[in-house]
């Protein structure tokens, strides 16, 4: 096999903008050719999975003081979410998956160490069949027909 039947090509060029991106950019050109006001803003979480908002106090809360702290899930409620889960033969694990939540998760609730969420509560309500919130915490969660 000779050298010449190989061809060496070289490519020097750069991915311009696509189209979309195109239009985009230069019609903000053109308006700030002709002097008008061109706002841009940012879109926050653009593009990303936050299903979890933050609030604003979140960094004070962190910092926990005696008078300003987060309210962790009672101890009952944790008692009344293991023995629901193992009435029904449910390791923390199968109750993690059928609720689409981690294990961890699951451990936080019975040890009472974690900070309620009302879709996690709600999720795990109905997985075990308990109700969690309120004042009938560990009855058997009435589950009749959803009206419109």
């Amino acid at each position: 096999m000779a050298e010449s039947d190989w061809d060496t090509v070289t490519v020097l060029r750069k991915k311009g903008p696509s189209a979309a991106q195109a239009k985009f950019q230069q019609a903000i050109l053109a308006a700030q050719r002709r002097g008008e006001d061109v706002e841009t803003s940012k879109k926050w979480a653009a593009g990303q999975n936050k299903q979890h908002f933050i609030t604003k106090n979140t960094a004070k809360l962190d910092r926990e003081t005696e008078e300003l702290h987060h309210d962790r899930v009672s101890l009952e409620v944790g008692k009344v979410i293991q023995q629901g889960r193992q009435s029904k033969g449910l390791t923390q694990k199968d109750l993690a998956t059928k609720i689409n939540e981690k294990p961890q998760v699951i451990a936080d609730y019975e040890s009472g160490r974690a900070i309620p969420n009302n879709q996690v509560m709600g999720k795990i309500e109905r997985a075990i069949g308990l109700k969690l919130r309120g004042k009938d915490i560990g009855k058997p969660l009435e589950t009749g027909p959803k009206g419109k």
